[in-house]
């Protein structure tokens, strides 16, 4: 069993910055992969970045690319999103997602999932 925790949402303006954080507690932190997803209201759930158990392997989905971060700090069982250039359409709650099986990385199958934290970006 992994639990997870999220934190770090927010208001921000369009064009600013915001760090959300992901607490795993349970399994050992750094054998499995870690995601983020998103789902904006009246929308579906989305991909948002995985990330490897060892870190050295990130995914994005294309709306995100170049502007939003993953990371990993196994020491502290924290994954972190750091999002930068934050446009209107970012807006959605944010969830962390852990272990996808056997896969060393995957935008979807997750296994357990934290309770969301909200990211509003204003115009």
């Amino acid at each position: 069993q992994v639990q997870l925790v999220e934190s770090g949402g927010g208001l921000v303006q369009a064009g600013g910055s915001l760090r959300l954080s992901c607490a795993a507690s349970g399994r050992t932190f750094s054998t499995y992969p870690m995601g983020w997803f998103r789902q904006a209201p009246g929308k579906e759930r989305e991909f948002v970045a995985a990330i490897s158990w060892s870190g050295l392997d990130t995914h994005y989905a294309d709306s995100v690319k170049g502007r939003f971060t993953i990371s990993r700090d196994n020491a502290k069982n924290t994954v972190y999103l750091q999002m930068s250039s934050l446009k209107p359409e970012d807006t959605a709650v944010y969830y962390c997602a852990a272990d996808c099986g056997a896969a060393s990385i995957c935008s979807a199958n997750y296994n357990y999932w934290g309770q969301g934290t909200q990211v509003t970006v204003s115009s």
